[in-house]
C-alpha cells in the first residue's frame, strides 16, 4: 500500500499601507498568516513554497531521489519462467563456425567447447559445422535448427573492420541471418559473432583480458535450451 508524507505550509500576504499616507514609508512591512494547509507530498517530487519579495508565494518544483527501486512486487500470482544453468546433460547443440579469421574463431570455439564440457554436455551431443565466413552462418544455422535435432544453435564468427564498407555489409548480414534462423525455426540461435574495429580487440575477446565471448555464448545457449525445453516447448 502506497504511503503519503505530508508537508505543512502557510500562505502570507503583506499588509499594504495607505498610499495616501506618506507615513507608510517609515513603517516596516508586516506579514500576517492567513491560513495553514496540509497537503500530500508526492513520492516522485517535492513542492517547496518560498515567500516572494513582492507577490506572495512562489511554487518551485524539485525532483527528489527515488527511495525504492520499483513498485513491482513478485507475488504468488506471478509466474516466472527461467532457464537453468545447473546442467545441460542430455541436450544436443550445434556450433556453426566461420573459417574466416580462424585465429580468432578457433579460440572462440575452444571456449565454447570447454563451457559445454563443464556443464555435462557430452562430446557426442555436439556437432561443429564449419562455413566459409560469417556471411554464410545464417543459412546453415537455419537448416540445422529446422532439423529439430538440437536444443540450441551457437553461431561463432569474427568480423574485423577494414578500409571499405564490406565490414558493414557482412555484420548486417550475419546479425539478421542468425536472428532470422531462430525466428523461422523456433530453435534458439545464439549470436556469437565478434564485430571489432581491430584485431587486438578481437583477441581480447577471444580469451584475452575481455574474456572469451565463445564461452559466454555457450552459457547463453545452455540457458535458452533449458528455457525452451522446460517452459516454451508447447508453444512451438
Amino acid at each position: 500500500m502506497a504511503t503519503a508524507a505530508f508537508v505543512e505550509f502557510s500562505l502570507v500576504v503583506r499588509r499594504q499601507s495607505n498610499f495616501l499616507n506618506p507615513s507608510h514609508l517609515l513603517q516596516p512591512h508586516t506579514h500576517r498568516s492567513l491560513l495553514s494547509l496540509t497537503i500530500p507530498k508526492l513520492k516522485s517530487a517535492a513542492l517547496s513554497f518560498t515567500q516572494s519579495q513582492g507577490f506572495g508565494c512562489a511554487i518551485e518544483r524539485q525532483q527528489c531521489k527515488e527511495q525504492e527501486r520499483g513498485d513491482f512486487v513478485v507475488t504468488s500470482a506471478v509466474r516466472e519462467l527461467t532457464g537453468s544453468l545447473t546442467s545441460a546433460q542430455g541436450h544436443r547443440f550445434a556450433i556453426v563456425v566461420a573459417r574466416f579469421n580462424d585465429l580468432i574463431t578457433k579460440k572462440l570455439l575452444e571456449g565454447a567447447l570447454n563451457t559445454f564440457k563443464s556443464y555435462s554436455v557430452r562430446e557426442e551431443d555436439i556437432d561443429v559445422v564449419w562455413v566459409s565466413g560469417s556471411f554464410e552462418i545464417g543459412v546453415v544455422a537455419q537448416q540445422l535448427a529446422k532439423s529439430s535435432k538440437y536444443q540450441s544453435i551457437l553461431c561463432i564468427g569474427a568480423v574485423i573492420r577494414g578500409d571499405t564498407s564490406h565490414y558493414d555489409a557482412v555484420v548486417n548480414a550475419a546479425t539478421s541471418g542468425v536472428l532470422s534462423a531462430g525466428l523461422n525455426s523456433g530453435t534458439p540461435c545464439i549470436f556469437g559473432v565478434l564485430t571489432c574495429d581491430t584485431l587486438e580487440q578481437a583477441f581480447n575477446r577471444a580469451g584475452g583480458k575481455a574474456g572469451n565471448k565463445g564461452a559466454e555464448a555457450a552459457l547463453t545457449a545452455i540457458e535458452m535450451a533449458s528455457l525452451f525445453e522446460h517452459h516454451l516447448k508447447p508453444l512451438q
